[in-house]
């Protein structure tokens, strides 16, 4: 793989945990459980978005 998609891949994948931490933060806060289905479906859609959201504005850049 290119470097380029190397970097989107990691960066979607760490807003995605970043983003299902905080979440699962606020869940605790709230006296909920921690689910980790949650936990992974957050991860891997927040993380999916926001890796095509910055393909998108890398590909806009480059033009």
């Amino acid at each position: 793989m290119k470097t380029q998609t190397n970097s989107i891949i990691k960066s979607g994948l760490l807003a995605g945990f970043i983003y299902a931490l905080l979440m699962a933060g606020y869940d605790y806060s709230n006296e909920q459980d921690f689910r980790l289905l949650k936990f992974i479906i957050n991860l891997v859609f927040f993380g999916l978005f926001m890796g095509i959201l910055a393909f998108y504005s890398n590909k806009k850049k480059n033009k």
